[in-house]
């Protein structure tokens, strides 16, 4: 459910406000389960819906871009925008705009190839891009980082178990007998689209099963259990972010 300024608000009253079908379809699947969804005002939600529907158009996009699947051992970038740390992070250089350098990737896709944590990383920074716009994001993001889950300060992340998953959310496949030589594929995290649709850097958008089949691929030996989607939910603090605006 949603509540906003302490009322529940239904969804057929919220349709009226948004006018992206995308946004629509949000907001009557948050109305259906039972979990609270809290905000101080409609803006707020307007701002969450807004991340959510970026946050798909940026892992659209990612999966078009050319960029390829590596481990951090082998992950490289455009060096024109990024320094390549030893660890496999990328660490933007100091003489260029964050917003031109992340859209760098989407652009130049070839030039660049990391792993799976990289690949939600970049996805959510650009989903902030589209959603804050270029000026207010270099501002926040004059340092950025690129490397598996450490994010900025002003992206912050949590983490909550359960099955309200939404259009937007960062989910996540186990893999709990990977082949300890593919050590890789231990997991992969997805964005989540609706309907049985998932992004995953190195596989595409694909449905669950496809993802499960794929992991299962990559298991040891003998192996007695299958990869499984898990239920936990990894969001961005929308309430925190939507006051950067």
């Amino acid at each position: 459910m949603i509540v906003i300024d302490h009322q529940i608000v239904k969804w057929e009253e919220l349709a009226k406000k948004v006018s992206n079908k995308e946004e629509t379809n949000i907001i009557k699947l948050m109305t259906s389960f039972n979990e609270k969804y809290e905000y101080l005002t409609l803006e707020q939600l307007k701002f969450e819906l807004l991340f959510r529907r970026n946050t798909m158009r940026a892992a659209r996009e990612l999966n078009k871009s050319g960029a390829k699947f590596t481990t951090f051992t082998y992950a490289f970038c455009n060096k024109k925008y990024w320094n390549r740390l030893s660890n496999g992070g990328f660490l933007i250089r100091p003489d260029v705009d964050p917003s031109t350098a992340i859209l760098d990737i989407l652009k130049n896709g070839k030039l660049y190839a990391f792993e799976c944590s990289t690949a939600v990383a970049i996805v959510l920074y650009i989903a902030f891009l589209y959603s804050i716009g270029s000026e207010r994001f270099n501002v926040l993001f004059s340092g950025l980082y690129l490397m598996d889950w450490q994010f900025d300060e002003d992206l912050p992340l949590y983490q909550k178990y359960g099955d309200d998953f939404i259009p937007g959310d960062v989910l996540h496949f186990n893999n709990p007998d990977f082949d300890p030589k593919q050590p890789h594929w231990r997991a992969e995290n997805v964005i989540y689209f609706g309907d049985d649709e998932y992004f995953g850097h190195g596989i595409g958008i694909r449905g669950a099963s496809t993802i499960i089949n794929f992991l299962n691929k990559k298991r040891k030996p003998a192996p007695k259990n299958s990869a499984y989607l898990m239920r936990i939910i990894t969001r961005p603090h929308y309430l925190t972010m939507s006051g950067t605006m």
